[in-house]
C-alpha cells in the first residue's frame, strides 16, 4: 500500500513538471515561428500590442493535448474532445496568421460547428447528465433539446473568453480561476475524475504561458488560445453534471465578453443602442472611462470571480 501511494506521488510530480517543462521549451523553441500582432484598431491602448508575439495558444493547447495523451486514461469520449479543442485552436490559429483578419459571420459558423459537434459528443456519451439543477431540483429534459443548449451555451463560451483576451495576463488569470472553480463544484456533484486531471493539466500549461504573457508581455494567445480555452472551459461545465453552472462559475467571463456581443447585436439588428455609455469589452470601460489600471482589472474581476464561485461552491454543500 505504502509502495502504491509513493507510485502516485512520483507520477502526479513527474505530472506536474513534465507538463510545466514541456509548455515552457515549446514556447521557447517555436516562438519566433508564430505571427506577430498588428495591434487592434478599436481597443483601448490596442496599438499597445503591436509587434508582440501572437498565436501561442496553438503551443500551450497542443502541449496540452499531449499531456493528456501521456497522463489521463485514453477514452473515445476525450479524444473527441481533444481532435475538437484541436480544430478550435487551428481556426483562430489561421486567422491570427491571415494578413486579414477573417470576418465575423466567419469565425461564428465556424464556432457553431464545433459547437455543435461538441454538444453531441458530450450528449452521446453522458446521457445521464442531460438535465438542468437549480435550488436543489433536477429537470430532465429531451436530449436533442440539452444538445441545442449545450451548442448555444458553448459557443457563447467561446466568444466570451475570446473577447477577453484585451489585456496581458487578464483571460488565462480570470480563465484559470473559473477552472478552479469548476473543479471544486465538480468535486461535490462527483464530475469524471479524468476531467478534474485535465483540468489541472490545462491550468499548469497555461503556467509557462502567464510567465511570459505578464505585463509588460513578450506574447499572446491570440484566437488560438482563447477560442480553445472557451471551448475547454465549457466541456469542463458540461461534465460537472450541471450545465447552469456557467452562469455563477464564469460570471466574470460571460459579463466582460458578452455585454460587447449583445451591444453590437442590438445595434447591428434592432438599431438600439442599450449601452451606449459602457464601453465593450468591460475591461476597456474600466481602464479607459474609470482609469483602472490593467493590474486593478485583472486583480479585481478575479477577486469578484472568487467571491462569486465561493459562494456557489458552499452553497451546493
Amino acid at each position: 500500500m505504502l509502495s502504491n501511494l509513493m507510485h502516485e506521488k512520483l507520477f502526479y510530480i513527474l505530472m506536474v513538471l513534465g507538463t510545466v517543462a514541456l509548455c515552457g521549451v515549446l514556447l521557447k523553441i517555436f516562438k519566433n515561428k508564430l505571427p506577430k500582432d498588428q495591434g487592434r484598431e478599436f481597443a483601448f491602448n490596442g496599438k499597445l500590442s503591436a509587434g508582440k508575439v501572437r498565436g501561442a495558444g496553438i503551443i500551450f493547447v497542443c502541449a496540452f493535448i499531449v499531456a493528456a495523451l501521456l497522463f489521463v486514461p485514453v477514452s473515445l469520449e476525450y479524444i473527441f474532445y481533444y481532435i475538437l479543442i484541436f480544430l478550435g485552436m487551428l481556426s483562430g490559429y489561421l486567422d491570427d496568421r491571415a494578413e486579414k483578419p477573417w470576418g465575423e459571420y466567419k469565425k461564428g459558423a465556424i464556432d457553431l460547428v464545433i459547437s455543435a459537434l461538441t454538444a453531441a459528443n458530450f450528449v452521446y456519451f453522458n446521457q445521464d447528465l442531460t438535465g438542468i439543477g437549480f435550488f436543489g431540483m433536477s429537470l430532465d429534459i429531451h436530449p436533442i433539446l440539452f444538445g441545442v443548449i449545450a451548442t448555444v451555451l458553448v459557443w457563447m463560451l467561446i466568444n466570451a473568453v475570446n473577447c477577453c483576451d484585451g489585456i496581458d495576463g487578464f483571460c488565462g488569470s480570470l480563465t484559470t480561476v473559473s477552472l478552479v472553480s469548476v473543479m471544486a463544484a465538480g468535486k461535490i456533484l462527483g464530475m469524471d475524475s479524468k476531467m478534474n486531471t485535465l483540468i489541472i493539466l490545462m491550468i499548469l500549461v497555461l503556467l509557462p504561458y502567464l510567465w511570459k504573457n505578464a505585463e509588460p508581455s513578450t506574447m499572446m494567445m491570440g484566437d488560438a488560445g482563447s477560442r480553445a480555452l472557451g471551448l475547454f472551459l465549457c466541456i469542463c461545465v458540461l461534465k460537472s453534471g450541471n450545465i447552469l453552472l456557467v452562469i455563477p462559475l464564469c460570471f466574470m467571463l460571460c459579463l466582460d465578453g458578452l455585454l460587447g456581443i449583445a451591444k453590437v447585436s442590438l445595434i447591428r439588428f434592432l438599431k438600439i443602442n442599450a449601452f451606449k455609455n459602457i464601453r465593450t469589452p468591460l475591461h476597456d470601460h474600466f481602464r479607459k472611462n474609470k482609469g483602472w489600471s490593467n493590474t486593478q482589472v485583472i486583480f479585481r474581476f478575479c477577486m469578484i470571480q472568487a467571491i462569486i464561485s465561493a459562494v456557489t461552491v458552499v452553497s451546493m454543500k
